[in-house]
């Protein structure tokens, strides 16, 4: 299915309703509902193990859930996956670029399958802005952690999406590169596109993000807007402390 990116007029662009997803006997998600509007900056916090990643793999189309429905774009994920991942970015919680690939032949892969033009100068402006010019020719599999983040990053933004959801993208990378970075996504949203970001950082949420939930044993304990005011830390602390003794 296309998309013109020009006529998406959408106020609300991700939707989840009554989602739940299960591997076995462990409810991964349990019954979850977000709302993300056009322009914000979502972040989905929680401890590790607490369903961010699962979710951003239900948005995206890479897992289906057991119940509920998922739009994105208007689009249902559940109908039309494929659809729905050429049109966003994705950076992933592990850095998964193929091992036998060099990182410019990677980027140069993902151009092509996106039917983008001027590849050579997109590639070039991506490994310029993240300083990585000098692993062009390196091998995937031989790439620092840091590097391959860099790269994930390149390949999730290089045909200008409106909407990336991005998992802990900041981890691997120097003060230098994630300093580029934040500002590169928040100029990005400011443009009217949407980010979707999964962390357990609670300071990087608070600096970046516009509006959070917070996810724990798989159910959203709180959503909200950031206020500078406001300390997200002590929300989290709160609301998770609560969650524990119900």
């Amino acid at each position: 299915m296309e998309f013109n990116k020009g006529d998406i007029i959408l106020s609300e662009v991700i939707e989840l309703k009554g989602v739940t997803k299960k591997f076995g006997k462990l409810v991964a998600v349990n019954n979850v509902s977000l709302s993300i509007r056009k322009g914000e900056f979502f972040g989905l916090l929680g401890p590790n193990g607490s369903g961010k990643t699962t979710t951003i793999k239900i948005l995206t189309g890479q897992i289906k859930p057991n119940s509920g429905h998922v739009k994105v774009l208007g689009v249902d994920v559940l109908r039309n996956p494929v659809g729905v991942r050429e049109v966003v970015g994705i950076i992933p919680e592990q850095e998964t670029p193929p091992s036998f690939l060099t990182a410019e032949e990677y980027l140069h892969l993902v151009c092509k399958i996106r039917v983008l033009k001027d590849i050579g100068e997109k590639c070039d402006y991506w490994f310029k802005f993240l300083e990585f010019e000098d692993s062009r020719n390196v091998l995937c599999k031989d790439l620092s952690r840091g590097t391959r983040q860099k790269l994930m990053f390149a390949q999730a933004f290089i045909h200008s999406p409106n909407i990336a959801f991005i998992d802990e993208p900041l981890i691997n990378l120097d003060p230098v590169i994630q300093k580029k970075v934040k500002d590169y996504l928040l100029d990005y949203v400011k443009k009217g596109n949407t980010i979707f970001f999964s962390t357990h950082i609670l300071e990087v949420a608070q600096e970046l993000c516009t509006k959070v939930g917070i996810i724990h044993n798989g159910r959203i304990i709180y959503e909200g807007p950031v206020k500078k005011n406001v300390s997200l830390e002590k929300i989290f602390l709160e609301k998770v402390g609560k969650d524990n003794h119900v």
